[in-house]
């Protein structure tokens, strides 16, 4: 199958250069981008837009709606914890007396405190269940995401966006049925959630959507700054829903918190589907979609019985863009030539490093709830406190630290139309970021008390600039036209970091909560280690003038066409 674009910000057809470069003709002095290329993609794709001026495409019209959708994934994350606890607990208990029958337990009432449920057999089974759902979730993001991608160039992002959000509202209403029946239902009707979830490509494609939208809509000086914006909206949404719910659990009940999650998700599929304005113009859809006939009309395109179309090794044919400028083109990596060594390496390893960072993130949020509250004895207050808590520090961060010091301490760079790659900053940045990651899970490993614990975890959440950082300079190390293709290639890692993050460290956790609980900790510091020493390598566009990327695609194309 051909190695198509996914969640491509800008246009999927990139202007053919006239110039005849060779393998053996690029190092580290080639220029990234000519002037004729440059002019050519800009007097192409920079359509004017006949709407109002108030109508036109905006981070900030998504901005708020995507405010909704956190807030109540946000909110939701502790309670729909303790659910699983309390139903695997009830579960659990009910078999024990089937096997003793002298054995007798209380009532365990989703809501309330239940501490015949703080033993290690039960926090191993919750986490075994996690395990289930983020691996059915995050698989199945995986399969459907390169399809949302290609259609979202074809039919627009805000379509894409709000048919992926459905998922997400029928995995709610099933969460709201399992929380308003729980003596009906079995825990396993959540792990359907996690199917529709996982159809609808979870958050991870959401995210890579999203962000093709704001790199349609906003200039490349300011896209860093946007995906900043939208990294911050996230933790804000993530930090004030626990706060929330924690007050609603407290005066209303838990039930209540279901339901606003749910308001507000279906708030934010129909606001993306009727209210936000597209990015993608009616000439750059239509344009896809011709591009996407005259391949399917194409003889040598394969049917869709081929063993090309199902071949599972399509599904990391997008990492092309990933691999190192060495050795020959192959059939699963065709695009290994024509670009710098260097900048090819600085490429691999932030996506490692942007993998590793988000995979620690999705593998560690539920372990760190089910750990403090069996170490301390925490219930769904406390923890979602603890959660709003660590999340602040990171709304901070982003929204006032990190501007300030761009605004003090980056260097304008002109608009010449070339990719220069990563600043010193972004690097200091960087590894600074993963230093207070380190920081926080030792903290954690060592927490004997409560203030520890969150003291651990506010230092964890200075390192939240980190992922903001690494997206912003993987955009920089590629032509404007394929920043999108980029955004897809880190996407797809993202979901495959979900499955096997957290399948990963909750085994561990659930191997080893009853002997040494801190073990997962210290297993997450040594992967921030390895990120750490990885950031070492790393090198500033300061050290050398910018390289080429566009060359190793025009010589593809042409031996395409050639043959």
């Amino acid at each position: 199958m051909e190695n198509e674009e996914l969640f491509t910000g800008e246009p999927d057809v990139a202007p053919m250069s006239t110039r005849e470069t060779r393998t053996e003709d690029v190092n580290e002095n080639t220029p990234l981008i000519d002037e004729a290329d440059g002019l050519l993609y800009r007097q192409h794709f920079h359509l004017t837009d006949n709407r109002p001026k108030w109508r036109r495409a905006s981070i900030w019209w998504l901005l708020p709606f995507g405010l909704l959708f956190t807030l109540g994934f946000g909110g939701m994350a502790v309670p729909k914890i303790n659910l699983i606890m309390s139903l695997i607990c009830r579960d659990y208990l009910a078999e024990k007396t089937t096997q003793e029958p002298g054995f007798t337990y209380l009532p365990v009432v989703f809501g309330e405190d239940n501490p015949q449920c703080q033993i290690p057999q039960i926090q191993s089974l919750v986490a075994q269940f996690q395990l289930y759902l983020n691996l059915i979730a995050g698989i199945l993001s995986a399969l459907v995401s390169p399809r949302f991608g290609h259609l979202s160039d074809r039919h627009g992002r805000t379509k894409m966006i709000a048919l992926g959000a459905m998922g997400a509202v029928l995995n709610e209403i099933i969460t709201v049925i399992v929380a308003k029946w729980p003596d009906r239902v079995s825990v396993n009707m959540l792990l359907l959630g996690a199917v529709m979830d996982g159809l609808g490509g979870s958050f991870t494609t959401a995210q890579a959507l999203i962000h093709s939208y704001a790199s349609d809509c906003t200039p490349v000086e300011k896209r860093s700054v946007a995906f900043g914006l939208f990294h911050g909206a996230l933790f804000f949404g993530i930090a004030a829903g626990p706060g929330g719910a924690a007050f609603l659990i407290k005066h209303g009940g838990t039930l209540i918190v279901f339901y606003i999650a749910l308001a507000f998700h279906a708030t934010f599929c129909l606001s993306i589907f009727f209210i936000v304005p597209e990015s993608l113009s009616k000439d750059r859809q239509l344009a896809a979609r011709e591009k996407h006939r005259i391949k399917i009309v194409d003889a040598d395109s394969p049917k869709w019985y081929s063993w090309r179309v199902w071949n599972p090794m399509n599904l990391i044919t997008p990492l092309a863009i990933l691999m190192p400028a060495v050795g020959k083109p192959s059939v699963l990596f065709p695009n290994r030539r024509g670009a710098s060594p260097a900048l090819r390496r600085n490429i691999m390893l932030l996506a490692a490093i942007d993998t590793a960072v988000f995979g620690v993130a999705m593998g560690t949020v539920q372990v760190i709830i089910i750990y403090a509250e069996y170490m301390f004895n925490w219930g769904s207050v406390e923890s979602s406190l603890f959660v709003a808590t660590i999340n602040v520090v990171r709304v901070v961060n982003l929204f006032l630290v990190l501007p300030l010091i761009s605004m003090f301490f980056r260097t304008p760079c002109g608009e010449d139309g070339t990719i220069r790659g990563s600043d010193m900053l972004d690097i200091v940045l960087i590894r600074t970021s993963i230093i207070f990651d380190i920081l926080g899970y030792v903290g954690y490993a060592l927490s004997k008390t409560p203030s520890v614990m969150i003291m651990s975890g506010v230092v964890a959440s200075l390192g939240g600039m980190g992922s903001a950082i690494l997206q912003s300079s993987l955009t920089k190390h590629v032509p404007h036209e394929r920043i999108g293709q980029m955004l897809g290639a880190t996407g797809l890692l993202h979901a495959l970091a979900r499955v096997v993050a957290p399948t990963v460290f909750n085994l561990i956790y659930s191997l080893t909560v009853a002997t040494l609980p801190q073990t997962v900790f210290v297993a997450l510091a040594t992967v921030f280690g390895v990120a750490f020493l990885m950031s070492l390598l790393i090198k500033s566009h300061e050290n050398g003038p910018p390289v080429d990327l566009r060359a190793e695609e025009d010589a593809d194309e042409r031996d395409r066409l050639l043959l």
